[in-house]
């Protein structure tokens, strides 16, 4: 017959639960830090049959009326959850990075670092450079990245006074918009020295100092005790590199509240594979575009509950076109710090993006998602829309 050491035994398997086992004699064994749920034993349970299956065992027992389930029948659902899927679950303990932090902010610079005034002569006034989100064909630039910045902001049902952490602030306007709009408190984080600059700047002429605080910071330098509701990162996830991926999901949810959401805004490929050489040497050294499943199995390993995934393609097409227009017409100030080189460089990466999306070996994914699991979302996505 069944001991009570190996009641003991078996239900230290369940960490993640907070419950109560009473046995057959009305001994109570506390498990976690209050009990959730109890189990009542009213009778002994055969070795045999606990060993075969428990699930099956207690649900034959509690069947047949010989142990009884009292209180949340949601926690219940949940230690079983987190037991039997506990070798799918990624933990902390197993995650180093792989990519030397110096060789991260080397890749950024090269790219990012080139100059502010560069950026300015083809981007729009936001300086938003990510995929744009055009409502209709007349939406200029600006208004486009307006329009994304507040699709972007809408998913993620922001409070006033919530805090707001944006990793890849780039230049800051979305920090802005979110803290003046929402009137939540943002933190922005960039390895650009060149946009950390700028985005400061920016923060301190709207004065916005109480409300927005932007660092030069890497993201694996996110400390765990800094606890957000919210978490987004705008086409940032696609410079951490294949082996830091998990780092990266790991990070986000050690500083994000149970239950807060998370906006991830990405570039990605149709397969697994290398990235493509001219981009890699020439344009985002050290990236790496990463597949639909590959995102859907690592959210899912660190605990991630996907609610709503958008691909928005075709805005980055048209972004791009834009961006190479944009760049065009303003040649004759280009040629003023760069050779031709480095010209046509530009000129191919623009446009060979933006056929890439329109022939879809490339595309642009908005997933929305919760640290765990969080049944307080809204039922539906109208709020969005409105």
């Amino acid at each position: 017959m069944l001991k009570k050491f190996l009641i003991k035994q078996i239900a230290k398997n369940y960490s993640y639960a907070n419950f109560k086992i009473i046995t057959w004699d009305k001994e109570e064994l506390l498990f976690g830090k209050e009990a959730k749920f109890s189990i009542v034993f009213k009778e002994k349970m055969p070795l045999s049959l606990l060993l075969k299956d428990p699930s099956y065992a207690f649900a034959k027992y509690y069947m047949e009326g010989k142990l009884d389930i009292l209180g949340d029948y949601d926690e219940v659902a949940k230690a079983i959850y987190y037991f039997s899927n506990a070798k799918y679950l990624k933990k902390e303990e197993n995650v180093k990075s792989k990519i030397a932090k110096h060789k991260e902010y080397k890749n950024i610079k090269a790219h990012y670092d080139i100059g502010n005034d560069f950026y300015k002569l083809w981007l729009d006034e936001s300086m938003s450079y990510s995929c744009a989100y055009f409502k209709t064909n007349k939406d200029n630039l600006y208004q486009a990245q307006i329009n994304k910045i507040e699709h972007t902001l809408k998913k993620l049902d922001l409070k006033e006074g919530e805090r707001l952490l944006d990793i890849g602030c780039g230049w800051g306007f979305l920090s802005v918009m979110a803290a003046q709009k929402y009137n939540v408190n943002v933190t922005g984080i960039t390895i650009s020295s060149e946009q950390y600059k700028k985005a400061k700047e920016m923060v301190k002429e709207l004065k916005l100092e109480d409300k927005i605080e932007i660092r030069l910071q890497n993201y694996q330098d996110l400390e765990f005790k800094e606890y957000f509701d919210k978490v987004v990162s705008v086409g940032m996830f696609e410079h951490v590199g294949k082996e830091n991926l998990n780092l990266y999901f790991m990070k986000v949810k050690q500083v994000l509240k149970p239950g807060g959401y998370f906006l991830l805004h990405s570039i990605l490929s149709m397969f697994e594979g290398k990235t493509n050489a001219f981009i890699d040497k020439f344009i985002f050294p050290g990236g790496y575009l990463p597949s639909l499943r590959e995102i859907i199995s690592i959210m899912s390993e660190w605990d991630f509950h996907l609610l709503l995934s958008e691909s928005l393609r075709m805005h980055y097409a048209k972004t791009l076109d834009l961006w190479h227009e944009n760049f065009t017409k303003a040649l004759n100030e280009v040629r003023k710090k760069y050779d031709e080189n480095f010209i046509r460089m530009w000129s191919l990466y623009l446009k060979s993006c933006a056929s890439a999306f329109r022939v879809g070996s490339v595309d642009l994914f908005q997933f929305l998602m919760t640290k765990e699991v969080n049944n307080d979302i809204k039922l539906t996505k109208e709020y969005i829309y409105k």
